[in-house]
């Protein structure tokens, strides 16, 4: 089972693209974050008519989560975080899977920057209430996949030159710590699991050549709760749609689901 996240810099926009990956890699489920779009403008039609049900959180123009799914998901869920904003940022589904109840969390926190404003509190507050979540949720059922676009550089092997980012709000020690808090509820960063030291960057920004630089970061996430990371067989970053005409900034991370 092929379980795909992706922040997709808006559904509407990438239409194309994202239909190309859905039909070459065919991915089970697709979490996508910051689609840009109030739900009734999400394109149904298009995902439908290649047997995927979707599951909105829009927003006009900015934020967004969605997840897409061949599977029929169920207890749907978008009031997790009290948002003082009122901004689009997580979606919960649940699906059974070897006669196990997992739930899924597709998240998109907050950038942050410039640190020194309400953009970077506000990041604090919403990365609060989703360990408070966390750690709710996780008494009711241990089996949870969080992934998505989390705006955290996890440490200095996580981004191409770690000196610029010393005082950004995605690689802060506070920020960071934070990741630590979730993974310490009991969770696995899936590519770190995996892959102790290797390069897994999951953006370039579009300035400055960064792409053809492979000046990069990774800040799109699984965490696998530990009763499930046994069944993780394998986790891929997917670059390809990243090289294509008129990509997303972000590229496809994908787990494999025994």
């Amino acid at each position: 089972m092929l379980i795909s996240s992706w922040n997709v810099n808006s559904v509407r926009a990438r239409i194309e693209n994202i239909k190309s990956y859905l039909l070459k890699y065919k991915p089970d489920i697709l979490m996508m974050q910051e689609i840009k779009t109030e739900d009734v403008n999400f394109p149904y039609d298009d995902f439908s008519s290649m047997d995927y049900e979707s599951h909105v959180f829009g927003q006009k123009s900015y934020n967004g989560v969605a997840i897409i799914s061949k599977n029929k998901l169920k207890n749907i869920k978008t009031d997790l975080i009290k948002d003082k904003l009122k901004q689009s940022r997580i979606i919960l589904a649940e699906f059974e899977h070897k006669k196990k109840n997992i739930q899924l969390i597709n998240i998109y926190t907050p950038n942050g920057n410039p640190v020194d404003t309400e953009k970077y509190d506000y990041k604090k507050e919403w990365l609060d209430q989703l360990i408070k979540q966390l750690k709710t949720l996780s008494k009711k059922n241990s089996n949870i996949i969080l992934a998505g676009d989390f705006n955290i550089i996890p440490s200095a092997e996580d981004v191409y030159n770690v000196k610029s980012f010393e005082d950004d709000a995605l690689y802060r020690l506070e920020i960071r710590k934070k990741f630590r808090e979730m993974i310490n509820l009991g969770f696995n960063d899936v590519y770190r699991y995996f892959h102790e030291d290797k390069e897994g960057y999951t953006f370039w920004d579009y300035m400055r050549g960064a792409w053809q630089k492979n000046n990069g970061m990774r800040i799109d996430h699984f965490l696998v709760s530990n009763s499930i990371i046994d069944q993780i067989k394998d986790i891929n970053i997917n670059k390809d749609p990243r090289g294509r005409e008129k990509p997303s900034d972000h590229t496809p991370i994908e787990i494999n689901l025994a």
